[in-house]
C-alpha cells in the first residue's frame, strides 16, 4: 500500500493537509482529511466580559471577522435578554451584507474562481488571481478590487475599521450613520450590484459556457446526498444575518428549524483522533461515519446548502438567478429538486453575492439607518445565549454562559468550516477514488482537482482552529508497500 500526502492544500485560509492511502491495484483504499493546527478561542474566552466577545472572536481569523462579531454580538444580545432598535437590525444587517458580499468575491475570484477560469491543469504559477486576470482582462481586475474596497468602506462606516469591527454591542450599535455617509453607501451599493452582475455573466462565459467544466460539475466524483442546513426568515428565503436554522434531508424535505437557543437539541460533535477539527451531526439521526444518505447524520452547511435549504432568495435578482440555477442543474421546470454537485457551489456562491449587494443597496436607501435610536441599554441579565449568523462558508454558531456579572464561564463555538469537515472529508475521497487509478501518474492537475474537492467549500482553517508552526511545505511522497523503500516524489511550491 502507498501512502501520498497532499500538504499543504492550497488556497484556502488556514493549514490543512490530505493523506492518501493507494492499494497496490492503483485504487483509493482510504483518505483523510487533517487538520494539523490547534484552536484555544474557547479557553481565551473564559473570565472576560461577555461583550469583549465582539471584539476578541474577530481576531479569529481576518478573513472573516464581521461573521465572529456579529454571532458574539447576538450572543451577548441574548445573556442580557436586550431587545435592539429596528434601526439598529438594520445598520448591522447592512454591514454584514456588505461583508458577505466582499467576501464572496475573494473566494470567487482569487481562491475557487482559478481552477475554472484558468482551468484546472493550468501550470500553478498561473493559477491564481493574476491568472484570472489575464483571462478576463485588466478592467476584470479593477472591477474585484473596487468591490473589496466598496464593501470595506461600508464596514468602516458602519463598524468602525474596515478589518475586526468593534461597534455592535449588547443591545444595538454604538455609531450613528450621517446623512453624508448614507449618500456614499448608496453610490456604492449601486456600484456593487452591477458588479454582481458583471460576476453572472463570469459565470455564464466562462463557466456554464464551457461543456469540459459542465461535466466535471455534475458529475458522480464531485456528487454527495446529504442533509443541508442553513439560516431563513419567516418566508424560508435565504437570510444571513438572523432567522431559524432549516435542515432539509437530500429529498428535499424538512428535517428540522430551530432558533438558535435550542441548536444543541439538534447538532451533536464527534470527534476523529487524527484532527484537532471535530465533526458536527444532525443529533436525532445520528452520527454513521463517512457516508451520505437520509441515514447519515452529516449534514452540509455551505452557500449550496442555503440555497438547498431554502424556498428561494429575498430579492429580485437574486431570486431569478437562484430559478436559472436549479433550472439548468436539475432539468426540472415544475418545482425545485436538489443540487447536490459540490462544484456547484461556486455559482451557488454567486447568487448570493447577488443578494448581499441587493440587500445592501435596499437598507443603504433606508432612512431609518441615520436614526440616533440605535441602542437599548440592557437592564437584566439571564446568563446565557446564543447567537447565530451565516458565515460566507456556512453557520456560524456562538454559545456563551457567564455568571450574575456577565464574566464568561464557559464558551462554544462551531464555525461554518466546522460544519462542513465531514462533508469536506467525503468529497476529498470521492474526487480521489475517481481520479488516482492504476496506472495513473501523479500529476498536478490531478492533485488540483483533489484539492478542488474541499476548495468549493471555501474552509478557513484559521476560524475552525489556530495555527502552531506557521509553516506550510508540501511534499507527495509514494512508498512501495511491500520494500517501504520510496518509489515517487512529488515537491509544489506554495
Amino acid at each position: 500500500m502507498k501512502s501520498i500526502v497532499i500538504d499543504p492544500i492550497t488556497r484556502l485560509e488556514g493549514h490543512g493537509k490530505i493523506h492518501l492511502f493507494v492499494n497496490d491495484d492503483g485504487s483509493l483504499a482510504n483518505c483523510y482529511f487533517q487538520v494539523p493546527e490547534l484552536r484555544g478561542f474557547e479557553m481565551f474566552a473564559k473570565g472576560r466580559p461577555v461583550e469583549e466577545m465582539a471584539r476578541i472572536t474577530t481576531r479569529i481569523c481576518g478573513v472573516c471577522p464581521d461573521a465572529h462579531h456579529m454571532a458574539a454580538a447576538k450572543a451577548a444580545d441574548a445573556v442580557y435578554g436586550a431587545q435592539l432598535p429596528s434601526a439598529a437590525v438594520k445598520l448591522r444587517n447592512l454591514v454584514y451584507n456588505a461583508f458577505f458580499a466582499g467576501d464572496h468575491t475573494t473566494h470567487f475570484f482569487a481562491l475557487g474562481g482559478p481552477d475554472f477560469v484558468c482551468g484546472p491543469d493550468a501550470p500553478p504559477a498561473e493559477r491564481n488571481i493574476l491568472g484570472v486576470i489575464a483571462k478576463v482582462g485588466l478592467d476584470a481586475g479593477k472591477k474585484v478590487i473596487a468591490q473589496r474596497a466598496a464593501g470595506q468602506r461600508i464596514i468602516e462606516i458602519i463598524g468602525g475599521k474596515k478589518v475586526h469591527p468593534v461597534t455592535a454591542i449588547p443591545g444595538g450599535m454604538s455609531k450613528r450613520v450621517t446623512k453624508e455617509e448614507q449618500a456614499e453607501m448608496i453610490k456604492l451599493g449601486e456600484q456593487m450590484v452591477e458588479f454582481a452582475k458583471f460576476s453572472l455573466k463570469i459565470v455564464d462565459d466562462i463557466v456554464l459556457a464551457n461543456k469540459v467544466y459542465v461535466d466535471l460539475i455534475v458529475s458522480d466524483m464531485f456528487t454527495h446526498k446529504t442533509y443541508n442546513m442553513g439560516l431563513v426568515d419567516a418566508n424560508n428565503k435565504v437570510n444571513f444575518y438572523d432567522g431559524k436554522v432549516r435542515v432539509v434531508g437530500p429529498d428535499g424535505k424538512e428535517h428540522c428549524k430551530y432558533e438558535p437557543k435550542d441548536y444543541l437539541q439538534y447538532v451533536a460533535e464527534h470527534v476523529e483522533s487524527y484532527s484537532y477539527l471535530k465533526y458536527p451531526f444532525l443529533k436525532k439521526v445520528g452520527w454513521k461515519g463517512f457516508v451520505d444518505g437520509p441515514d447519515s447524520g452529516i449534514y452540509k452547511a455551505s452557500p449550496l446548502s442555503r440555497l438547498n435549504a431554502s424556498d428561494g432568495m429575498a430579492t429580485p435578482l437574486a431570486q431569478a438567478e437562484y430559478e436559472r440555477f436549479y433550472e439548468t442543474l436539475t432539468k426540472d421546470k415544475s418545482g425545485k429538486t436538489m443540487v447536490h454537485h459540490t462544484l456547484a457551489t461556486h455559482w451557488a456562491r454567486i447568487v448570493e453575492l447577488m443578494q448581499a449587494c441587493e440587500t445592501t443597496l435596499m437598507l443603504a436607501k433606508d432612512p431609518e439607518i441615520i436614526s440616533d435610536k440605535i441602542h437599548n441599554p440592557p437592564q437584566g441579565i439571564v446568563g446565557e445565549g446564543v447567537g447565530i449568523v451565516e458565515a460566507p462558508r456556512g453557520t456560524l454558531t456562538h454559545h456563551y454562559k457567564t455568571d450574575q456579572n456577565g464574566i464568561v464561564t464557559e464558551a462554544n463555538l462551531i464555525v461554518g468550516t466546522t460544519n462542513n469537515n465531514a462533508p469536506i472529508t467525503m468529497s476529498i475521497k470521492r474526487a480521489a477514488e475517481g481520479l488516482i487509478k492504476k496506472g495513473t501518474p501523479i500529476t498536478n492537475g490531478i492533485l488540483n482537482r483533489i484539492e478542488m474537492a474541499f476548495r468549493a467549500y471555501d474552509p478557513c482553517f484559521g476560524c475552525a482552529t489556530h495555527s502552531l508552526p506557521g509553516e506550510m511545505p508540501l511534499e507527495v511522497v509514494v512508498h512501495d508497500a511491500q520494500t517501504g523503500e520510496v518509489t515517487d516524489i512529488a515537491q509544489r511550491n506554495c
